[in-house]
């Protein structure tokens, strides 16, 4: 089959992304539950909600008009920076140069880049704040490394998955510098960023999404 990313394929990643959300929501939660107010897991419950519906709706072919709309969906969840800063995300994917039916591993690369950029103009936090950055960056630095080493998607969304985990895994020893957890010092350390995880959570989802279409 060819390695390709279209319509079908997309709705699949967020599909499988919202199912792993669902599954690890109490868990969000909990962690968030240190530093926050406990609501993490709920508000990514909505998120995924919007993210499911809209990517698997009857709408145009158009990747690029989707992905803009499923953005949208998500950032009118009323759930904080997360919610805000996701929608942030999957819109600004839709600004890379891409295929307007189908994304190759290059035009994939291409779009997580794009949105990362746009995340960055929203978010002043950096690798080791202990935020969802710490899990975005380096899942979208390794497939865009993947990408350009020829591999294909599903290769490249495997290796941005793992480094999503080892980044979110990663906040675990951080204490937070960002944000209103910031105030709490050491009392962060010792427990993952929910924002990190829930990246971390929504990648395997990707790459699963993906691998279930039957593609190599």
């Amino acid at each position: 089959m060819t390695d390709a990313i279209g319509k079908t394929e997309l709705a699949q990643m967020f599909v499988k992304a919202a199912e792993e959300i669902r599954r690890e929501h109490q868990y969000l939660s909990e962690l968030d539950s240190v530093a926050g107010d406990g609501d993490h897991g709920t508000t990514m419950l909505r998120v995924v909600e919007r993210l499911e519906a809209t990517a698997t709706a009857n709408t145009p072919e158009n990747l690029r008009v989707r992905l803009r709309e499923v953005g949208w969906s998500v950032m009118g969840v009323d759930g904080g920076a997360s919610s805000a800063l996701l929608g942030t995300f999957f819109a600004g994917m839709a600004d890379a140069e891409i295929g307007d039916s189908s994304m190759n591993c290059t035009d994939v690369a291409k779009a997580f880049e794009a949105g990362l950029r746009a995340v960055s103009r929203q978010t002043k936090a950096q690798p080791g704040d202990k935020t969802l950055i710490d899990a975005l960056r380096p899942a979208v630095s390794a497939l865009s490394a993947a990408a350009a080493r020829g591999k294909t998607i599903r290769q490249a969304l495997k290796d941005a998955a793992l480094a999503a985990r080892a980044g979110a895994d990663s906040t675990k020893d951080l204490v937070a510098r960002y944000g209103r957890a910031k105030f709490l010092g050491e009392k962060t350390r010792g427990s993952p960023d929910a924002g990190a995880t829930s990246v971390a959570l929504l990648f395997d989802g990707f790459c699963a999404g993906f691998a279930s279409e039957g593609k190599s």
